[in-house]
């Protein structure tokens, strides 16, 4: 299994557009971003995203133009969807997968696109390019949102996705002894945002989960480039 970071950034990805701060200015001098956050994980010769971000297109583009053979989806907001109209007349649409609440609204919002999909109940696991996947509840009021365990004989992974610190236990059991967790870290400790984790809160998550490796995710402009932990667009991990 490899995993790469196809993009670590929030809805609205850094530099943000028109800021000045200190971090989306050392942005634009050095070249450096977060692309809004999704994943490509190849294994047994196939390819699978999880979660298509708006930036899609670019981030397909800087993999190697991989054919992608399924979709993951976690929940139904823009930055964790919309980029799957990426693929009309490149590709034939790949099948996706998601729980029922989170396919039922992505199809309606995509109803121009005839997409094979697949629902998956919670804590179930299920078989996929040679991955057992499993969704679990995460807390991302006021949308039903899912975090991912993917496995294979030779690692485990999981991702949190968007979700405050209050995970339910069910799927805290499942999320455990990871070999690297992706933990959703829009800003800092010093700031609470009601619906994400804050940079501290991921760090307490990871502690309580006990990966061998952990990195946060969908970070906001705030979140300074070389924060420990944090993770970078392109990273990738090989099991």
């Amino acid at each position: 299994m490899e995993v790469t970071l196809l993009g670590t950034g929030d809805t609205i990805g850094t530099p943000r557009i028109g800021c000045a701060c200190p971090v989306c200015r050392e942005g634009q001098e050095t070249g450096r971003h977060r692309l809004r956050t999704s994943f490509l994980i190849r294994n047994d010769g196939h390819a699978v995203l999880v979660d298509t971000s708006p930036d899609l297109r670019w981030q397909l583009l800087c993999s190697g133009s991989p054919h992608i053979d399924a979709v993951l989806w976690t929940h139904g907001h823009y930055d964790h969807f919309v980029g799957y109209n990426e693929f009309y007349r490149v590709q034939k649409l790949p099948p996706a997968y998601a729980a029922p609440p989170v396919l039922s609204y992505i199809r309606e919002q995509l109803h121009f696109l005839p997409f094979e999909g697949n629902p998956r109940p919670v804590y179930t696991p299920f078989t996929l390019c040679g991955m057992t996947c499993t969704f679990v509840e995460v807390t991302h009021p006021p949308v039903y949102a899912c975090g991912l365990i993917a496995e294979t004989d030779r690692a485990k992974v999981v991702f949190t996705g968007d979700t405050n610190r209050d995970i339910p236990e069910r799927s805290l059991a499942l999320m455990r002894d990871a070999d690297v967790l992706f933990c959703d870290a829009l800003v800092p400790g010093s700031i609470t945002i009601g619906k994400h984790m804050n940079y501290d809160d991921a760090a307490a998550l990871a502690q309580t989960l006990a990966p061998r490796e952990w990195r946060s995710v969908h970070m906001s402009h705030v979140m300074p480039w070389d924060l420990a932990n944090a993770a970078r667009d392109g990273e990738t991990f090989r099991f």
